[in-house]
């Protein structure tokens, strides 16, 4: 089924894989450790939608002082570990996948080997069929910026204004919309707290929904307008 855009572009964490919550739990837990007490709330509140890069520079400026060598290695190590144990898709990712026609690709602030074993645990790895971008090798400048979703639509070869963008992350949304995109909020993931509609609104979500079965209600009405 198609409808007025010739470009669906997913977010990773939160929208396809459920990965959030697994994420800032291994934040907060590892930064605590190092001396900058950090609850998962505080975690999802500061680093969700930031790529590493960005992330580092926030713990280096609480700590006051350069975060310690081999973090990201250890936070890299400790998530995928509970990965390979726990991690699932968004409820109603598979089935959104599998009514949609339209060309997809996955523009993420996530490096792409985790992308890529997520996708190949869901069974997902197909259905992008490699059109993945990530912020940590394609651009220089990460979400809220809208580099990385500039340079997917021009790779895809889509005119920005044709590409629905789908984020969990206020980061993500301003990203999308400085883009020129038409940007869904999905609060479909695990890590959805009270508000988080309120905050995606607030960096200008155009719609949100709180499943992908509404979205594709809400895509199915669009294709017939």
């Amino acid at each position: 089924m198609n409808g007025p855009f010739d470009l669906i572009i997913f977010d990773y964490d939160g929208v396809i894989a459920d990965s959030e919550l697994l994420n800032n739990a291994v934040m907060a837990e590892l930064l605590s450790e190092i001396g900058l007490p950090t609850t998962l709330d505080d975690a999802l509140a500061t680093y969700l939608g930031r790529r590493w890069l960005d992330c580092e520079q926030i713990i280096s400026q609480r700590l006051g002082a350069p975060s310690p060598p081999g973090i990201r290695e250890e936070w890299t190590r400790r998530c995928h570990d509970r990965a390979e144990r726990e991690l699932c898709s968004v409820t109603g990712l598979e089935a959104f996948l599998s009514a949609r026609s339209e060309p997809r690709c996955i523009a993420s602030s996530s490096p792409l080997d985790w992308i890529q074993m997520g996708l190949r645990r869901f069974g997902a790895d197909q259905m992008f069929d490699g059109t993945i971008f990530s912020a940590a090798v394609h651009v220089n400048r990460g979400k809220p910026h809208p580099d990385l979703f500039l340079f997917a639509a021009k790779m895809m070869n889509v005119t920005p204004s044709r590409v629905l963008v789908i984020e969990d992350s206020p980061m993500g949304v301003m990203a999308g919309v400085a883009a020129g995109m038409r940007v869904i909020g999905l609060c479909a993931g695990g890590h959805v707290r009270d508000g988080h509609r309120q905050k995606l609104a607030e960096a200008g979500a155009h719609q949100i929904f709180d499943s992908y079965e509404d979205l594709s209600v809400w895509m199915t009405a669009q294709a017939q307008t």
